[in-house]
């Protein structure tokens, strides 16, 4: 429910000031965190559905509370939080890690309890960015997810499926310094598309092949250009960041207007900034604001920091393979800069990304040039000797197929 004693909004810049606040927090690149997403799974028959009550029980105290409104929704023992989506599928969330070794360190061991947790109810987690047996269906129902399918569905299916049958891993970046925050923003985005098709797991759902390396962001692509589009581009890449992701917010259509009722659909093609100038009958609140750029799913979405979300979920522990390649390629200016210049000129080529994964050449040789860029500063994250030895054989074989990607 809106907090009605936050400050209303009545005028756009008011909105844009706090948006520049809460969403671009500059400071030294420090932080590191990561969010886990999986589907879940019967362990004996993987095309089974898996209903609440068999999760709710599975998860017992760490269950949180859209899935038992009575849980005190503990997190794990490394301080991991743990949601249920839509459709069933299990994340993780991480506090913020001051060295990546001590963010997977921590991860490895609330992976570790929440695969406990799961196993005794034999239940499993998948290892693909798109559930590969079944079809979408509901899980979890909240007032959230309700007004969620509903505007979707006016677009077509491609909602329900993102909702139901996704997984992805996200990495979360701090912002960085505010004069270097420019090269960061367009460089996070850039080497999405070269990344995205290098760690493209998604290609098979509800038993079929679907032709698709990402199934999982063709359909993020496929629900709303102006909640999913990315806010940066190559081809407008002198626009300020604040400015940019201001004019995204206003512009994108409310996803949930929250009440007392179960009802929470809005209007069809009000935007924020309609509801500003008075398109609903109260005025918005900054909290307001808050919940709804909770319902913008561009590929990088600033929170204060910059939240990458653009990678499918990863096998077993590769995971920690896409993680120490950006880790490593934002490390430092240099390699920041040397990621864009190299990833710049892919850096629109998203559908193609999900498409064809490594077999577009322009996105093999990127992603080929930003794993030796990511292989030449993995010495500057100190990880674990067994784990960077792990890690780099990972990014060299990412390499290798990108580099077949140009044969």
């Amino acid at each position: 429910m809106p907090e009605l004693d936050r400050p209303v909004l009545r005028e756009a810049d008011t909105a844009a000031s706090h948006l520049a606040r809460i969403c671009f927090k500059t400071g030294p690149p420090v932080h590191t965190g990561v969010e886990l997403e999986w589907t879940v799974h019967d362990a004996a028959d993987p095309a089974r559905p898996v209903d609440r009550d068999r999760l709710r029980r599975a998860l017992g105290r760490h269950s949180p509370t859209t899935l038992d409104g009575g849980s005190p929704a503990e997190p794990l023992a490394h301080g991991g939080a743990v949601t249920v989506e839509p459709g069933g599928q299990v994340e993780i969330s991480t506090p913020p890690r001051p060295s990546v070794a001590a963010l997977i360190s921590a991860t490895e061991g609330d992976i570790d309890q929440l695969t406990g947790l799961l196993d005794a109810a034999g239940l499993v987690l998948g290892g693909t960015g798109i559930d590969p047996w079944r079809v979408p269906r509901p899980v979890v129902e909240t007032p959230r997810y309700r007004a969620m399918r509903c505007v979707f569905d006016r677009r077509g299916p491609a909602g329900r499926t993102m909702m139901y049958s996704t997984a992805g891993l996200q990495v979360c970046l701090d912002a960085g310094e505010a004069a270097e925050l420019p090269v960061r923003w367009a460089a996070v985005h850039a080497v999405g598309p070269p990344l995205l098709a290098a760690f493209a797991t998604a290609d098979r759902h509800a038993g079929r092949r679907t032709g698709w390396a990402s199934a999982r962001m063709a359909a993020w692509l496929a629900i709303d250009p102006a909640r999913t589009r990315p806010v940066w581009s190559p081809h407008r890449a002198d626009r300020d960041p604040v400015a940019a992701w201001t004019e995204y917010v206003l512009a994108a259509p409310l996803l949930c207007v929250r009440g007392a009722g179960p009802d929470w659909t809005p209007p069809a093609g009000v935007t924020f900034a309609d509801w500003i100038d008075g398109a609903l009958p109260r005025p918005p609140t900054t909290d307001d604001l808050d919940y709804h750029v909770s319902t913008l799913f561009p590929p990088v979405r600033p929170r204060g920091y910059l939240e990458i979300r653009y990678l499918d979920a990863q096998p077993d522990r590769d995971w920690r393979i896409p993680l120490a390649v950006l880790t490593a390629l934002f490390a430092e200016p240099g390699t920041v800069a040397a990621a864009l210049d190299a990833a710049g000129p892919v850096g629109d080529r998203w559908h193609a990304a999900a498409r064809y994964g490594l077999s577009d050449p322009p996105l093999a040789r990127a992603a080929a040039a930003l794993f030796e860029l990511a292989l030449s500063a993995l010495p500057r994250l100190h990880l674990p000797a067994d784990v960077h030895e792990e890690t780099s054989r990972g990014i060299r074989r990412r390499l290798a197929a990108a580099e077949r990607g140009l044969r």
